[in-house]
């Protein structure tokens, strides 16, 4: 459970004592690591480090007691980019598999569930290869295009990668290749 010393947005899952907080730049590290065997096994894209610095404010992270109960580890986490006013996407969702099976990835995901609607999104977007895991969580695949024509020529605008993959552009179909495309209504 969290201590009463605990961040704020902290919250604690029951069965394994984690703790999900908002990231900082010192735990930017910590992500990096958790997404390199992902994106050798080509499941996450690896990005530069200073991609993960400029989107920290994205990230929650979820920590256990490490070695001693002074140093926390991290364990997994998630970011929610903000695509448009009621749309955003659950993005670089990575657990350690040491504690795969644990409740530390739905821990993360709810947090980012609240978060999104903190923000008033009404609309969640991933792309993904764990289609069961998004399914337990409110996601139904999608064909086609989430957003209506004008917004999506407003999306083209953007030079995120994250945003060319939602849109499907043509240009990113190497690093999307065997994802599905999946939306949860909040």
């Amino acid at each position: 459970m969290a201590s009463s010393d605990a961040a704020p947005d902290a919250v604690a899952t029951s069965r394994t004592g984690v703790r999900v907080r908002p990231a900082r730049t010192a735990d930017v590290r910590a992500i990096r690591s958790l997404v390199a065997p992902l994106a050798e096994a080509r499941v996450l894209l690896q990005k530069e480090a200073v991609a993960y610095y400029e989107s920290v404010a994205d990230f929650v992270v979820a920590e256990t007691d490490g070695a001693d109960a002074t140093s926390p580890r991290v364990v997994g986490c998630g970011a929610l980019h903000v695509l448009w006013e009621d749309l955003g996407e659950v993005r670089t969702l990575a657990v350690d598999r040491s504690v795969l099976g644990l409740g530390v990835g739905s821990a993360l995901m709810t947090r980012l569930v609240e978060r999104a609607h903190e923000l008033g999104l009404s609309r969640l977007f991933c792309l993904t290869f764990e289609t069961a895991f998004f399914a337990r969580h409110g996601f139904e695949a999608i064909e086609g295009q989430a957003v209506e024509p004008a917004v999506y020529a407003e999306l083209l605008r953007s030079y995120d990668e994250g945003v060319a993959e939602f849109l499907d552009l043509e240009r990113v179909k190497p690093n999307t290749l065997g994802n599905t495309r999946m939306l949860r209504v909040l």
